[in-house]
């Protein structure tokens, strides 16, 4: 179909092709990616990363092996001090204790109350 001999087309033509056609494919330099449903992650380290432009829309391939973290079991991002806390973030916590200089309890009490709503809490305690 593409090309001649049974090795498939050639790297260099290919992307000539896909040059010509306005398609521009670009290596990204991925550290970590993470795929997330409801019921697990797809966390895949070290992964071949390429970002496609054609037609004004962006396309993502990531090429590797991932492991599979189960969310419902503390697979999630939050740390086991934020699961401790009632998942209430304690950057969630800092901001809304500077912004009205409240004490760290008095707002994390605050988020607690408003379900981690940033500006409610800071509203209830202004």
């Amino acid at each position: 179909m593409f090309g001649g001999g049974g090795g498939g087309m050639n790297p260099r033509k290919m992307k000539q092709m896909m040059e010509q056609m306005g398609i521009d494919i670009e290596d990204i330099d991925a550290e970590e990616v993470i795929i997330r449903t409801a019921e697990e992650d797809l966390v895949f380290t070290d992964a071949e990363v390429q970002r496609m432009d054609a037609q004004g829309q962006q396309t993502y391939q990531v090429v590797g092996e991932p492991e599979s973290r189960d969310r419902s079991a503390g697979g999630s991002a939050e740390t086991d001090a934020e699961a401790a806390e009632g998942a209430i973030p304690q950057d969630d916590v800092d901001l809304v204790a500077t912004r009205t200089g409240a004490s760290e309890a008095r707002a994390r009490e605050a988020l607690e109350a408003t379900d981690g709503d940033l500006a409610a809490a800071v509203e209830r305690l202004e």
